[in-house]
Protein backbone atom coordinates (compact mmCIF):
# COMPACT_ATOMS: atom_id res chain seq x y z
CA UNK A 1 0.00 0.00 0.00
CA UNK A 2 1.12 3.53 -0.82
CA UNK A 3 -0.08 6.47 1.27
CA UNK A 4 -1.59 9.18 -0.95
CA UNK A 5 -3.04 12.66 -0.74
CA UNK A 6 -5.45 14.57 -2.92
CA UNK A 7 -3.37 16.36 -5.54
CA UNK A 8 -6.34 18.05 -7.12
CA UNK A 9 -9.56 17.71 -9.01
CA UNK A 10 -9.75 18.45 -12.69
CA UNK A 11 -12.06 18.10 -15.66
CA UNK A 12 -11.05 15.74 -18.45
CA UNK A 13 -11.64 16.38 -22.16
CA UNK A 14 -15.18 14.97 -21.85
CA UNK A 15 -15.89 17.37 -18.94
CA UNK A 16 -15.89 14.52 -16.43
CA UNK A 17 -14.46 15.16 -12.96
CA UNK A 18 -11.24 13.39 -12.10
CA UNK A 19 -9.64 13.28 -8.68
CA UNK A 20 -5.87 12.88 -8.73
CA UNK A 21 -4.20 11.01 -5.88
CA UNK A 22 -0.46 11.40 -5.41
CA UNK A 23 1.88 9.45 -3.12
CA UNK A 24 2.74 11.37 0.04
CA UNK A 25 6.40 10.31 0.00
CA UNK A 26 8.50 11.29 -2.99
CA UNK A 27 9.76 8.25 -4.84
CA UNK A 28 6.85 6.00 -3.92
CA UNK A 29 4.54 4.86 -6.68
CA UNK A 30 7.23 5.10 -9.39
CA UNK A 31 6.36 8.74 -10.15
CA UNK A 32 2.71 7.87 -10.78
CA UNK A 33 -0.51 9.54 -9.76
CA UNK A 34 -3.87 7.80 -9.69
CA UNK A 35 -6.78 9.36 -11.59
CA UNK A 36 -10.25 8.30 -10.43
CA UNK A 37 -13.30 9.55 -12.31
CA UNK A 38 -16.04 10.76 -9.96
CA UNK A 39 -19.37 12.57 -10.11
CA UNK A 40 -19.80 16.32 -9.80
CA UNK A 41 -21.37 16.11 -6.33
CA UNK A 42 -18.54 14.00 -5.00
CA UNK A 43 -15.98 16.33 -6.58
CA UNK A 44 -17.61 19.29 -4.87
CA UNK A 45 -17.73 17.48 -1.54
CA UNK A 46 -14.06 16.50 -1.71
CA UNK A 47 -12.91 19.95 -2.76
CA UNK A 48 -14.94 21.60 0.01
CA UNK A 49 -13.22 19.34 2.55
CA UNK A 50 -9.71 19.71 1.10
CA UNK A 51 -10.04 23.49 0.96
CA UNK A 52 -11.54 23.67 4.46
CA UNK A 53 -14.57 25.55 3.15
CA UNK A 54 -17.76 25.59 5.18
CA UNK A 55 -20.88 25.09 3.07
CA UNK A 56 -24.05 26.96 4.10
CA UNK A 57 -25.73 23.61 4.82
CA UNK A 58 -24.03 20.31 5.64
CA UNK A 59 -23.26 18.07 2.67
CA UNK A 60 -23.96 14.33 2.83
CA UNK A 61 -20.38 13.56 3.91
CA UNK A 62 -20.60 16.18 6.68
CA UNK A 63 -23.71 14.38 7.91
CA UNK A 64 -21.85 11.05 7.87
CA UNK A 65 -19.02 12.50 9.97
CA UNK A 66 -21.53 14.01 12.42
CA UNK A 67 -23.27 10.64 12.74
CA UNK A 68 -19.98 8.87 13.38
CA UNK A 69 -19.00 11.43 16.02
CA UNK A 70 -22.40 11.06 17.72
CA UNK A 71 -21.81 7.31 17.85
CA UNK A 72 -18.29 7.91 19.24
CA UNK A 73 -16.72 6.46 16.13
CA UNK A 74 -14.16 7.89 13.73
CA UNK A 75 -12.72 7.26 10.30
CA UNK A 76 -9.10 6.20 10.74
CA UNK A 77 -8.12 5.37 7.15
CA UNK A 78 -9.39 4.61 3.69
CA UNK A 79 -7.92 2.19 1.19
CA UNK A 80 -8.41 2.03 -2.56
CA UNK A 81 -8.07 -1.73 -2.70
CA UNK A 82 -8.57 -2.84 -6.28
CA UNK A 83 -9.72 -2.03 -9.79
CA UNK A 84 -11.90 -4.39 -11.80
CA UNK A 85 -12.96 -3.59 -15.39
CA UNK A 86 -12.34 0.11 -14.77
CA UNK A 87 -14.28 0.21 -11.50
CA UNK A 88 -12.35 1.15 -8.38
CA UNK A 89 -13.15 -0.36 -4.97
CA UNK A 90 -12.38 1.11 -1.58
CA UNK A 91 -12.75 0.39 2.11
CA UNK A 92 -13.29 2.74 5.02
CA UNK A 93 -11.79 1.73 8.37
CA UNK A 94 -13.79 3.03 11.32
CA UNK A 95 -12.79 2.89 14.98
CA UNK A 96 -15.91 2.33 17.09
CA UNK A 97 -16.52 1.65 20.79
CA UNK A 98 -17.19 -1.97 19.72
CA UNK A 99 -13.94 -2.27 17.78
CA UNK A 100 -12.53 -1.66 14.34
CA UNK A 101 -14.95 -2.03 11.43
CA UNK A 102 -14.13 -2.06 7.70
CA UNK A 103 -16.85 -0.93 5.30
CA UNK A 104 -16.98 -1.33 1.52
CA UNK A 105 -17.33 2.05 -0.23
CA UNK A 106 -16.93 3.93 -3.45
CA UNK A 107 -13.53 5.63 -3.54
CA UNK A 108 -15.12 9.06 -3.98
CA UNK A 109 -17.15 8.66 -0.76
CA UNK A 110 -14.18 7.20 1.10
CA UNK A 111 -11.94 10.09 0.04
CA UNK A 112 -14.60 12.67 0.95
CA UNK A 113 -14.86 11.16 4.44
CA UNK A 114 -11.10 10.84 4.89
CA UNK A 115 -10.63 14.47 3.84
CA UNK A 116 -13.08 15.60 6.53
CA UNK A 117 -11.76 13.25 9.22
CA UNK A 118 -8.10 13.93 8.39
CA UNK A 119 -7.68 10.17 8.02
CA UNK A 120 -4.91 8.62 6.01
CA UNK A 121 -5.58 7.48 2.45
CA UNK A 122 -3.87 4.49 0.87
CA UNK A 123 -3.81 2.87 -2.57
CA UNK A 124 -2.87 -0.75 -3.21
CA UNK A 125 0.42 -1.09 -5.10
CA UNK A 126 -1.33 -3.16 -7.77
CA UNK A 127 -3.93 -0.42 -8.37
CA UNK A 128 -1.28 2.25 -8.75
CA UNK A 129 0.73 0.02 -11.09
CA UNK A 130 -2.29 -0.86 -13.24
CA UNK A 131 -4.19 2.44 -13.34
CA UNK A 132 -1.61 5.05 -12.35
CA UNK A 133 -0.28 7.51 -14.88
CA UNK A 134 3.05 9.29 -14.95
CA UNK A 135 2.87 12.50 -12.96
CA UNK A 136 3.20 15.28 -15.51
CA UNK A 137 0.75 17.69 -13.88
CA UNK A 138 2.26 18.50 -10.53
CA UNK A 139 5.30 20.33 -9.41
CA UNK A 140 6.67 18.71 -6.26
CA UNK A 141 7.21 22.14 -4.78
CA UNK A 142 3.76 23.67 -5.10
CA UNK A 143 1.15 20.95 -5.70
CA UNK A 144 -1.48 21.31 -8.39
CA UNK A 145 -2.52 24.93 -8.12
CA UNK A 146 -3.81 25.11 -11.70
CA UNK A 147 -6.16 22.15 -11.20
CA UNK A 148 -7.48 23.62 -7.98
CA UNK A 149 -8.01 27.01 -9.65
CA UNK A 150 -9.88 25.39 -12.55
CA UNK A 151 -12.21 23.63 -10.14
CA UNK A 152 -12.69 26.81 -8.09
CA UNK A 153 -13.88 28.52 -11.28
CA UNK A 154 -16.35 25.65 -11.73
CA UNK A 155 -17.60 26.12 -8.16
CA UNK A 156 -18.02 29.86 -8.71
CA UNK A 157 -20.49 29.14 -11.52
CA UNK A 158 -22.36 26.22 -9.97
CA UNK A 159 -25.73 26.70 -8.30
CA UNK A 160 -26.88 24.46 -5.39
CA UNK A 161 -30.02 23.65 -7.38
CA UNK A 162 -27.79 21.94 -9.95
CA UNK A 163 -27.31 19.14 -7.42
CA UNK A 164 -30.94 18.51 -6.57
CA UNK A 165 -32.44 15.26 -7.79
Amino acid sequence: MVQVRVLGIALDAAQQHVILLKPVLAGEGDGRILPIWIGAQEATSILVAVEGAVPPRPLAHDLMIAMLETLEASVTRVDVTRIDDGTYYAEITIDTPRGIRVIDARPSDAIALASRAEATMWVADEVLSEAGILDTVSDPEDGAEEEVEEFRRFLDDVDPEDFQG
